[in-house]
């Protein structure tokens, strides 16, 4: 491979603590907006969960898939018949569904903060933790 594909590597994993850290803080201001009650924190809600949702996450997230993908077509032969990389492309697609979720309940709220209970924001919140454990997994034991 590419004497550069250690800097790709790192790159990736970087993006991806990024993304990860914005993606499990959105939900949190999700159970924090939905609890709020009066109008000032209602406005700062919005305004976190919207410099957060395009600033850090959207960019993160289109960080991590150009350095995944560039790994992929450099080590394409390598990487082809790994069973673990096709389950964790698949987890990766379902982790970005997740964040077009995220985009769209953070403009629900917007107008609704009330528009899903704090309590379903707490467990929507745990999603993308049984993903990165899944990830994890996959990258570091390539169990098939």
């Amino acid at each position: 491979m590419v004497d550069y594909f250690n800097w790709i590597k790192a790159a990736h994993v970087i993006s991806m603590v990024c993304w990860f850290a914005a993606i499990f803080y959105l939900p949190r201001l999700f159970v924090y907006h939905a609890m709020s009650d009066d109008k000032a924190s209602h406005d700062r809600f919005v305004i976190m969960e919207r410099k957060l949702f395009r600033g850090i996450m959207t960019p993160s997230m289109i960080a991590t898939w150009i350095f995944g993908l560039w790994m992929l077509v450099l080590g394409w032969e390598v990487y082809k018949n790994q069973g673990w990389l096709h389950v964790k492309l698949l987890l990766v697609v379902l982790l970005s569904t997740y964040h077009g979720l995220c985009g769209i309940y953070r403009k629900r709220l917007v107008d609704d903060p009330k528009y899903k209970s704090h309590v379903f924001w707490r467990w929507f919140n745990e999603i993308p933790v049984l993903i990165l454990v899944a990830v994890v997994v996959l990258v570091i034991v390539k169990p098939f």
